[in-house]
Protein backbone atom coordinates (compact mmCIF):
# COMPACT_ATOMS: atom_id res chain seq x y z
CA UNK A 1 0.00 0.00 0.00
CA UNK A 2 1.28 3.46 -0.90
CA UNK A 3 1.88 5.38 2.31
CA UNK A 4 1.14 9.07 2.59
CA UNK A 5 4.51 10.75 2.07
CA UNK A 6 3.20 13.97 3.58
CA UNK A 7 2.68 12.22 6.91
CA UNK A 8 6.12 10.61 6.68
CA UNK A 9 7.82 13.97 6.10
CA UNK A 10 5.87 15.60 8.90
CA UNK A 11 6.81 12.80 11.26
CA UNK A 12 10.52 12.71 10.51
CA UNK A 13 10.96 16.51 10.53
CA UNK A 14 9.86 16.67 14.14
CA UNK A 15 12.78 14.37 15.02
CA UNK A 16 15.47 15.98 12.85
CA UNK A 17 14.59 19.69 12.88
CA UNK A 18 17.83 20.54 14.69
CA UNK A 19 19.76 18.63 12.03
CA UNK A 20 17.83 20.42 9.27
CA UNK A 21 18.84 23.78 10.74
CA UNK A 22 22.48 22.65 10.90
CA UNK A 23 22.21 21.38 7.32
CA UNK A 24 20.95 24.74 6.02
CA UNK A 25 22.88 27.06 8.35
CA UNK A 26 26.53 26.21 9.16
CA UNK A 27 26.40 28.50 12.22
CA UNK A 28 23.16 27.03 13.60
CA UNK A 29 24.75 25.94 16.89
CA UNK A 30 25.93 29.49 17.52
CA UNK A 31 22.49 30.99 16.77
CA UNK A 32 19.94 28.53 18.14
CA UNK A 33 19.63 27.19 21.68
CA UNK A 34 19.13 23.50 21.01
CA UNK A 35 19.02 22.76 24.73
CA UNK A 36 15.52 24.24 24.83
CA UNK A 37 12.66 22.25 23.39
CA UNK A 38 11.03 23.29 20.16
CA UNK A 39 7.38 24.35 20.28
CA UNK A 40 5.33 23.16 17.31
CA UNK A 41 2.55 25.53 16.29
CA UNK A 42 0.84 23.54 13.55
CA UNK A 43 -2.66 24.42 14.73
CA UNK A 44 -1.76 28.09 14.67
CA UNK A 45 -0.32 27.68 11.18
CA UNK A 46 -3.62 26.23 10.03
CA UNK A 47 -5.37 29.32 11.40
CA UNK A 48 -2.92 31.60 9.59
CA UNK A 49 -3.69 29.82 6.34
CA UNK A 50 -7.46 29.81 6.85
CA UNK A 51 -9.66 31.28 4.20
CA UNK A 52 -10.92 30.54 0.71
CA UNK A 53 -8.37 29.58 -1.92
CA UNK A 54 -8.05 27.83 -5.22
CA UNK A 55 -7.35 24.13 -5.19
CA UNK A 56 -4.01 23.12 -6.66
CA UNK A 57 -2.03 19.94 -7.17
CA UNK A 58 0.49 21.09 -4.58
CA UNK A 59 1.25 18.56 -1.88
CA UNK A 60 2.90 20.21 1.07
CA UNK A 61 3.91 19.70 4.66
CA UNK A 62 3.79 22.90 6.68
CA UNK A 63 5.57 23.26 10.00
CA UNK A 64 5.59 26.33 12.19
CA UNK A 65 8.07 25.98 15.05
CA UNK A 66 9.12 28.28 17.87
CA UNK A 67 12.89 28.03 18.28
CA UNK A 68 14.81 29.83 20.99
CA UNK A 69 17.94 31.81 20.24
CA UNK A 70 21.15 32.00 22.25
CA UNK A 71 21.45 35.77 22.14
CA UNK A 72 18.74 36.90 24.50
CA UNK A 73 16.45 35.46 27.13
CA UNK A 74 12.98 34.78 25.81
CA UNK A 75 13.74 35.97 22.31
CA UNK A 76 12.49 33.49 19.77
CA UNK A 77 11.91 33.11 16.08
CA UNK A 78 9.52 31.23 13.86
CA UNK A 79 11.01 28.64 11.56
CA UNK A 80 8.62 27.90 8.75
CA UNK A 81 9.47 24.77 6.81
CA UNK A 82 7.73 23.93 3.54
CA UNK A 83 8.15 20.48 2.03
CA UNK A 84 6.88 20.44 -1.53
CA UNK A 85 6.39 17.70 -4.08
CA UNK A 86 4.97 19.60 -7.05
CA UNK A 87 4.61 17.83 -10.35
CA UNK A 88 2.61 20.27 -12.44
CA UNK A 89 4.23 23.32 -13.98
CA UNK A 90 1.13 25.47 -13.48
CA UNK A 91 1.63 25.35 -9.70
CA UNK A 92 5.14 26.82 -9.73
CA UNK A 93 4.14 30.52 -9.93
CA UNK A 94 1.79 30.08 -6.96
CA UNK A 95 4.42 28.88 -4.53
CA UNK A 96 6.44 32.11 -3.84
CA UNK A 97 3.24 34.03 -3.11
CA UNK A 98 2.18 31.32 -0.70
CA UNK A 99 5.49 31.58 1.12
CA UNK A 100 5.11 35.35 1.34
CA UNK A 101 1.56 35.05 2.63
CA UNK A 102 2.72 32.83 5.48
CA UNK A 103 5.51 35.29 6.26
CA UNK A 104 3.38 38.41 6.59
CA UNK A 105 0.69 36.62 8.56
CA UNK A 106 3.27 35.22 10.99
CA UNK A 107 4.96 38.58 11.35
CA UNK A 108 1.67 40.43 11.77
CA UNK A 109 0.64 38.15 14.61
CA UNK A 110 3.96 37.81 16.46
CA UNK A 111 6.24 40.64 15.33
CA UNK A 112 9.14 38.21 15.56
CA UNK A 113 11.79 37.25 12.98
CA UNK A 114 10.69 34.55 10.55
CA UNK A 115 13.13 32.08 9.06
CA UNK A 116 11.60 30.27 6.08
CA UNK A 117 12.94 27.11 4.49
CA UNK A 118 11.40 25.52 1.40
CA UNK A 119 12.35 21.90 0.78
CA UNK A 120 11.61 20.62 -2.71
CA UNK A 121 11.51 16.83 -2.89
CA UNK A 122 10.15 16.52 -6.42
CA UNK A 123 12.04 16.14 -9.71
CA UNK A 124 11.36 19.75 -10.70
CA UNK A 125 12.60 21.41 -7.51
CA UNK A 126 15.37 23.30 -9.31
CA UNK A 127 12.82 25.17 -11.39
CA UNK A 128 11.33 27.05 -8.44
CA UNK A 129 12.28 30.57 -7.41
CA UNK A 130 13.51 31.46 -3.94
CA UNK A 131 11.79 34.84 -3.73
CA UNK A 132 8.48 36.63 -4.10
CA UNK A 133 8.42 39.97 -5.88
CA UNK A 134 5.69 42.58 -6.24
CA UNK A 135 5.96 45.96 -7.92
CA UNK A 136 3.39 48.56 -8.94
CA UNK A 137 3.57 52.36 -9.18
CA UNK A 138 6.89 52.60 -7.31
CA UNK A 139 5.68 50.27 -4.55
CA UNK A 140 7.97 47.26 -4.32
CA UNK A 141 8.25 44.16 -2.18
CA UNK A 142 10.85 41.41 -2.39
CA UNK A 143 10.75 38.47 -0.01
CA UNK A 144 13.63 35.97 -0.17
CA UNK A 145 13.61 32.62 1.59
CA UNK A 146 15.92 29.62 1.94
CA UNK A 147 15.54 26.91 -0.69
CA UNK A 148 16.66 23.31 -0.54
CA UNK A 149 16.15 21.01 -3.52
CA UNK A 150 17.12 17.42 -2.84
CA UNK A 151 18.59 17.20 -6.35
CA UNK A 152 21.10 19.95 -5.54
CA UNK A 153 23.15 17.44 -3.54
CA UNK A 154 25.17 14.56 -4.91
CA UNK A 155 24.74 11.07 -3.51
CA UNK A 156 28.40 11.16 -2.50
CA UNK A 157 28.19 14.28 -0.33
CA UNK A 158 24.96 13.12 1.30
CA UNK A 159 26.39 9.64 1.97
CA UNK A 160 29.56 11.07 3.51
CA UNK A 161 27.72 13.58 5.69
CA UNK A 162 27.50 12.97 9.44
CA UNK A 163 24.29 15.00 9.62
CA UNK A 164 21.25 12.69 9.98
CA UNK A 165 19.14 15.05 7.88
CA UNK A 166 21.44 14.33 4.94
CA UNK A 167 20.32 10.68 5.13
CA UNK A 168 16.68 11.83 5.02
CA UNK A 169 17.49 13.82 1.86
CA UNK A 170 19.29 10.82 0.38
CA UNK A 171 16.22 8.65 1.08
CA UNK A 172 13.91 11.10 -0.72
CA UNK A 173 16.36 11.34 -3.59
CA UNK A 174 16.62 7.57 -4.03
CA UNK A 175 12.81 7.34 -4.09
CA UNK A 176 12.83 9.37 -7.33
CA UNK A 177 14.69 6.61 -9.19
CA UNK A 178 12.90 5.28 -12.25
CA UNK A 179 13.61 3.20 -15.35
CA UNK A 180 14.92 -0.31 -15.86
CA UNK A 181 15.92 -2.45 -12.88
CA UNK A 182 14.48 0.19 -10.55
CA UNK A 183 14.00 -2.31 -7.72
CA UNK A 184 17.68 -3.26 -7.85
CA UNK A 185 18.70 0.40 -7.64
CA UNK A 186 16.24 1.08 -4.81
CA UNK A 187 17.51 -2.00 -2.93
CA UNK A 188 21.12 -0.83 -3.17
CA UNK A 189 20.19 2.66 -1.96
CA UNK A 190 17.97 1.45 0.86
CA UNK A 191 20.58 -0.99 2.14
CA UNK A 192 23.28 1.70 2.02
CA UNK A 193 21.21 4.09 4.15
CA UNK A 194 20.31 1.27 6.54
CA UNK A 195 24.03 0.61 7.08
CA UNK A 196 24.57 4.29 7.92
CA UNK A 197 21.80 4.16 10.51
CA UNK A 198 22.97 0.85 11.95
CA UNK A 199 26.58 2.01 12.26
CA UNK A 200 25.41 5.07 14.18
CA UNK A 201 23.38 3.11 16.73
CA UNK A 202 19.92 2.49 15.35
CA UNK A 203 18.98 0.15 18.21
CA UNK A 204 19.78 2.78 20.83
CA UNK A 205 18.71 6.13 19.35
CA UNK A 206 15.08 7.14 18.84
CA UNK A 207 16.01 9.71 16.19
CA UNK A 208 17.68 7.06 14.04
CA UNK A 209 14.69 4.76 14.48
CA UNK A 210 12.46 7.59 13.22
CA UNK A 211 14.69 8.00 10.15
CA UNK A 212 14.59 4.24 9.54
CA UNK A 213 10.82 4.34 9.66
CA UNK A 214 10.91 7.14 7.07
CA UNK A 215 13.30 5.06 4.95
CA UNK A 216 11.21 1.91 5.25
CA UNK A 217 7.96 3.56 4.17
CA UNK A 218 9.31 6.16 1.73
CA UNK A 219 11.27 3.79 -0.51
CA UNK A 220 8.87 1.09 -1.63
CA UNK A 221 9.75 -1.90 -3.78
CA UNK A 222 7.60 -3.12 -6.67
CA UNK A 223 8.46 -6.81 -6.36
CA UNK A 224 7.71 -8.97 -3.27
CA UNK A 225 11.00 -10.82 -3.77
CA UNK A 226 12.92 -7.54 -3.37
CA UNK A 227 11.23 -7.01 -0.01
CA UNK A 228 12.35 -10.47 1.10
CA UNK A 229 15.88 -9.82 -0.18
CA UNK A 230 16.01 -6.54 1.78
CA UNK A 231 15.03 -8.31 4.99
CA UNK A 232 17.63 -11.04 4.46
CA UNK A 233 20.37 -8.51 3.77
CA UNK A 234 19.69 -6.39 6.86
CA UNK A 235 19.73 -9.56 8.96
CA UNK A 236 23.24 -10.17 7.59
CA UNK A 237 24.29 -6.61 8.40
CA UNK A 238 23.07 -6.79 12.01
CA UNK A 239 23.85 -10.44 12.64
CA UNK A 240 20.35 -10.83 14.04
CA UNK A 241 17.31 -12.79 12.91
CA UNK A 242 14.20 -10.86 11.91
CA UNK A 243 15.83 -7.46 12.36
CA UNK A 244 12.81 -5.59 11.03
CA UNK A 245 10.58 -7.35 13.55
CA UNK A 246 12.95 -6.31 16.34
CA UNK A 247 12.95 -2.73 15.09
CA UNK A 248 9.19 -2.77 14.78
CA UNK A 249 9.04 -3.62 18.47
CA UNK A 250 11.29 -0.64 19.13
CA UNK A 251 8.99 1.56 17.02
CA UNK A 252 5.71 0.51 18.50
CA UNK A 253 6.17 -1.54 21.66
CA UNK A 254 2.46 -2.24 21.76
CA UNK A 255 2.59 -3.62 25.31
CA UNK A 256 3.31 -0.22 26.82
CA UNK A 257 2.81 2.11 23.87
CA UNK A 258 6.22 3.84 24.13
CA UNK A 259 6.33 4.82 20.48
CA UNK A 260 2.73 6.04 20.53
CA UNK A 261 3.40 7.97 23.74
CA UNK A 262 6.34 9.69 22.09
CA UNK A 263 4.18 10.69 19.13
CA UNK A 264 1.45 11.98 21.45
CA UNK A 265 3.84 14.04 23.58
CA UNK A 266 6.47 15.17 21.07
CA UNK A 267 4.43 15.76 17.92
CA UNK A 268 1.18 17.42 16.89
CA UNK A 269 -0.13 14.52 14.80
CA UNK A 270 -3.80 13.63 14.96
CA UNK A 271 -4.86 10.30 16.43
CA UNK A 272 -5.47 8.93 12.93
CA UNK A 273 -1.99 10.04 11.77
CA UNK A 274 -0.34 8.47 14.84
CA UNK A 275 -2.18 5.21 14.21
CA UNK A 276 -0.95 5.23 10.61
CA UNK A 277 2.64 6.00 11.61
CA UNK A 278 2.72 3.39 14.39
CA UNK A 279 0.71 0.86 12.38
CA UNK A 280 -1.67 0.27 15.26
CA UNK A 281 -5.48 0.57 15.52
CA UNK A 282 -6.94 4.00 16.25
CA UNK A 283 -8.55 2.54 19.40
CA UNK A 284 -5.09 1.56 20.67
CA UNK A 285 -3.87 5.16 20.34
CA UNK A 286 -6.98 6.42 22.13
CA UNK A 287 -6.38 3.93 24.95
CA UNK A 288 -2.74 5.04 25.35
CA UNK A 289 -3.85 8.68 25.44
CA UNK A 290 -6.54 7.86 28.00
CA UNK A 291 -4.02 6.08 30.27
CA UNK A 292 -1.60 9.00 30.01
CA UNK A 293 -4.33 11.35 31.25
CA UNK A 294 -5.08 9.06 34.18
CA UNK A 295 -1.43 9.07 35.28
CA UNK A 296 -1.35 12.87 35.27
CA UNK A 297 -4.23 13.05 37.76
Amino acid sequence: MQHNKDILWKGVLQWVLDDLLRFVFPNADQVFDFQKRFAYLDKELAELNAGPGKKTDVRSVDNLVKVFRKDGGEEWILVHVEVQDITKAKDRPLFPERMFRYYYRCFDRHHKPVVAIAIFCGPDGKQFKGSYKYEFMNTRVQYDYNMLSILDYSDKELAESKNPFAWVVLTAKKALLKGKNVDKKLLEGKLFIFRKLYDNGIFEKEKLQAILRFLDKYILFEEPETIRTFKREIDKITGKKNTMDILKELYVEEKNGVFVKNLLTKTTHSIDEIAALAEVPVDFVKEVKKNMRKKKK
